[in-house]
């Protein structure tokens, strides 16, 4: 199943090039907004997947066309995010495991602006994500249950500022509008090996990023192990896989970007700099060599 929030957060689920309705099948754990319900539906799936089924089989469908969707997830309690996660290509062996968290109040809506800070930023960077949905709440999660706590998967973008006088540039992916994710949480069990899943993105019609999660350096049972020996991890938290710094490129006023993973969908959303900043056009091979170096190396960030 593909769930999805629509409109005013309204609780749905996709069906080919529509949404249905599903709000009578969670009326009796539905919250007080889009993200409770959310919530509520992860942590009570199984009793609701029969209501579900139905709804998703004869209820009356809505086009696409004819409403909004909405980020499944509007508020999570955590974004959990993975650093220098990818092989790039080379033979590894991975960096060292790492992540930082980022701030709910970045969530964009499927179809929304990313909105460009003013702060003086040598650019901005897309960065194409598998994103992971939690669904059991858990604490100190061994690698060999870690996959019993995953809900679904999301497509997701780490927009991220780089800045001169902020090496690790973690705060720079923290801005309001810079984490889209969506269109749906698509539950685990119609995705056969979410390491074998290719991811593409594209910039106003300019390819840029195409790469396969097979090549994930610390796969999501290390990543979830990782975490929960952190925090307690909660059904509808959001973890981010990292990326594939190769294809990496600016974004800039007026792009469209454009990002696909096998199986989960397509998430689109504009760009707006109020500022009108103009960086090179194409792919930035800069920071894509930075990181393989570095994994070559073994010196991490």
């Amino acid at each position: 199943m593909q769930l999805v929030l629509f409109d005013n957060h309204t609780p749905g689920l996709l069906k080919g090039d529509s949404v249905v309705d599903v709000t009578a099948a969670v009326r009796d754990v539905a919250g007080r907004n889009g993200q409770e319900t959310m919530e509520a539906i992860i942590e009570n799936f199984e009793r609701l997947r029969p209501a579900l089924e139905r709804e998703l089989r004869d209820g009356p469908a809505l086009p696409l066309s004819a409403v909004r969707l909405r980020a499944p997830l509007p508020r999570p309690g955590k974004i959990m995010m993975m650093g220098a996660n990818y092989l790039e290509g080379t033979s590894g062996p991975a960096l060292p495991i790492w992540g930082f968290l980022k701030s709910p109040e970045a969530v964009l809506d499927p179809g929304g602006t990313c909105v460009l800070p003013k702060a003086e930023a040598r650019v901005f960077h897309h960065e194409a994500e598998l994103a992971v949905v939690i669904g059991r709440r858990g604490k100190d999660i061994s690698q060999e249950h870690a996959l019993e706590h995953v809900f679904g998967y999301m497509v997701g973008v780490d927009v991220s500022g780089r800045f001169a006088d902020m090496p690790n540039s973690l705060v720079g992916k923290s801005y309001d509008t810079f984490s889209p994710f969506g269109p749906a949480i698509t539950t685990a069990d119609e995705i056969a090996d979410p390491h074998q899943l290719q991811v593409r993105l594209s910039v106003s019609g300019e390819p840029r990023q195409d790469y396969n999660t097979s090549d994930m350096g610390h796969r999501i049972p290390e990543c979830i192990e990782y975490w929960s020996a952190i925090t307690t991890i909660n059904p509808g938290d959001v973890l981010f896989c990292g990326t594939n710094h190769q294809g990496l490129g600016a974004l800039q006023d007026d792009d469209r970007v454009e990002m696909t993973i096998d199986g989960l969908g397509t998430l689109t959303f504009t760009i707006s700099d109020p500022l009108e900043r103009v960086w090179p056009r194409g792919l930035d091979p800069a920071i894509g060599q930075t990181v393989r170096e570095r994994i070559l190396s073994g010196h991490g960030f």
